[in-house]
C-alpha cells in the first residue's frame, strides 16, 4: 500500500508556524486580517467560509465579512473592493468565485490591490508566479501542493513531473512553481495524445483535471508520488478525487487522499499569505 500524504500533518506544522507569526505581529501592534468578500448564498462558499473564519479564530487571525446579493450591481462591487484596498486595516482579500454571470470577473477580480491578493487571482500576481519573482502571492491550491511536496521531503529537481490540468487556478501556476524547483514539467489537457503513456513517465503527477475519477491504474505505475488536487462529489453523495484512489493506492508509492490532502491545507496557506502581508504592510509604512 502507498504511503498517505495526509494535509493534516502539513497543517500542524504550517498551523504552529502562522499562530507564531501571527502573535510577534500582535505583539507590535498589528492584528492580520482577512477580508471575506462573497455575492449571493452559494452553499460551497458558504461551506469554505464557515472553514476559514474558524481557522482563523485557531490561529490569531482576524476577519470582515464583506456579503454582497447575488443580484449586486457591478459598481457596487468595484467600490467595495476600492474601499477595502483603502482599509489599512484589512491585509489579504479572499474574493469568492465564480462570480454571477452578469458580472464582468476578469475586471473585478484586477481593481484588487495585489498587496492584498492572497489568493493569487490577479493578473499581476500571476505574472510574478510566471516569472518566478517574489512578487505577490501564487494561488493557494498550488500552494497547498508545494508545502506537501516540502512537508515529506519530496524533491522535485531533476525530477520528470506531470501536471494534468491547465487553468490559472491551478495547473499552470503548479507549473510553473515546480519549474521554478528545478523540474522538468509537462502538462497534460484533453487534447493530449496517448496520456497514460506520458503520465507513466512521471516521478511526481499533480491531478487537477476538475473531473471524478478521470485517473486510473492505468495511467500510474510504482515508484510514482500523486497529487490529487479534485475535489468532486460522486454518485454515492461522498467526496473524491480526480484519481480513482482505491484502484491506485496499491500501483504508486505515495499519495494524497481526498478528503484529507490539498483541500485540507489550502486554508492555512491563505492565512500564512495574509500574516505575510500583514507583516509587509507594516514594513512598507
Amino acid at each position: 500500500m502507498s504511503k498517505q500524504l495526509l494535509g493534516k500533518e502539513v497543517n500542524a506544522a504550517l498551523n504552529e508556524r502562522i499562530k507564531a507569526e501571527a502573535e510577534a505581529l500582535k505583539a507590535q501592534g498589528i492584528e492580520p486580517c482577512l477580508g471575506i468578500i462573497r455575492v449571493g448564498e452559494r452553499e460551497d462558499d458558504l461551506s469554505y467560509e464557515r472553514g476559514a473564519t474558524k481557522r482563523c479564530e485557531n490561529l490569531g487571525v482576524s476577519y470582515k465579512k464583506y456579503v454582497l446579493p447575488a443580484d449586486v450591481a457591478e459598481e457596487t462591487l468595484i467600490a467595495q473592493i476600492k474601499e477595502i484596498n483603502a482599509d489599512d486595516t484589512v491585509h489579504g482579500v479572499l474574493l469568492f468565485r465564480p462570480l454571477p454571470k452578469h458580472l464582468d470577473e476578469e475586471k473585478i477580480i484586477n481593481v484588487l490591490d495585489p498587496a492584498k491578493d492572497v489568493d493569487g487571482i490577479t493578473d499581476i500576481s500571476l505574472a510574478g508566479v510566471f516569472a518566478g519573482k517574489d512578487k505577490g502571492y501564487a494561488p493557494c491550491t498550488p500552494s497547498a501542493v508545494m508545502e506537501i511536496l516540502d512537508h515529506y521531503g519530496i524533491d522535485p529537481a531533476g525530477k520528470k513531473c506531470v501536471v494534468i490540468g491547465r487553468s490559472l487556478v491551478v495547473g499552470k501556476p503548479a507549473a510553473m512553481m515546480l519549474i521554478r524547483k528545478n523540474a522538468t514539467v509537462t502538462i497534460c489537457h484533453t487534447k493530449t495524445k496517448d496520456m497514460p503513456s506520458v503520465v507513466k513517465e512521471a516521478d511526481i503527477v499533480v491531478v487537477a483535471a476538475g473531473r471524478a475519477g478521470v485517473i486510473d491504474a492505468s495511467y500510474l505505475r510504482a515508484g510514482q508520488t500523486v497529487i490529487d488536487v479534485g475535489i468532486n462529489v460522486n454518485e454515492e453523495g461522498k467526496l473524491c478525487g480526480d484519481v480513482k484512489y482505491d484502484e491506485v493506492q496499491d500501483v504508486v508509492d505515495a499519495i494524497t487522499p481526498v478528503p484529507g490532502g490539498v483541500g485540507s491545507v489550502t486554508t492555512s496557506v491563505l492565512l500564512s499569505h495574509v500574516v505575510r502581508a500583514a507583516a509587509a504592510a507594516h514594513n512598507k509604512k
